[in-house]
């Protein structure tokens, strides 16, 4: 296998991770790639912890468990970070990527157990949903993000797979609102 990407997500139920893990996973297989998402549901309510697992390969995958050791662990809520590892198992250069309002060295003081070699990435991508699609759903401004501080996705083919498979379900103002998200979270992630 020449590089599997493995991320582990981490949200609150209605934040859209399960989403966005698809969403990475569907744009990878677009371009090309091989490609695994799937969820791993707690109690299914909302505002319950969750998690979602991408892999992605330019070599079939032939792993089928959760991922326990991610190159890639994304967070689309910050009030986890004092409670839950979200490091766990993170490989010794993985990245971290949040959706806050804080910068990387308070991320690196609130979180538990963030290693001193994690590259830490940070962006108010629900700020964004809010000012581009109007609701609090954090999933497409990160998978922007994403795109933006790792070569896993290419922001010009995610663009283009939300317009294609938002198209069949959204109107066409709510395509746009989740395509300038992308636009903004690529420009504003730090």
């Amino acid at each position: 296998m020449q590089k599997l990407t493995e991320i582990r997500w981490h949200a609150r139920a209605g934040q859209g991770a399960v989403t966005a893990s698809r969403l990475v996973a569907e744009t990878a297989m677009d371009d090309g790639m091989y490609m695994q998402a799937m969820p791993e549901y707690g109690a299914e309510r909302q505002g319950a912890p969750l998690k979602a697992y991408t892999r992605i390969s330019p070599d079939p995958i032939e792993i089928h468990n959760n991922i326990l050791h991610p190159s890639i662990v994304i967070v689309l809520d910050d009030t986890l970070l004092p409670d839950i590892d979200v490091c766990e198992g993170i490989t010794e250069d993985g990245l971290l990527l949040v959706n806050t309002r804080m910068d990387a060295d308070e991320v690196r003081e609130v979180a538990i157990n963030v290693p001193a070699s994690i590259d830490v990435k940070t962006v108010d991508a629900s700020n964004i949903a809010v000012n581009t699609i109007g609701r609090d759903i954090p999933n497409t401004p990160i998978a922007g993000a994403l795109a933006k501080v790792t070569d896993v996705i290419n922001v010009d083919s995610l663009k283009k797979y939300v317009e294609k498979s938002f198209s069949e379900k959204f109107s066409e103002k709510i395509v746009a609102g989740n395509l300038a998200s992308i636009d903004r979270a690529y420009e504003e992630v730090h």
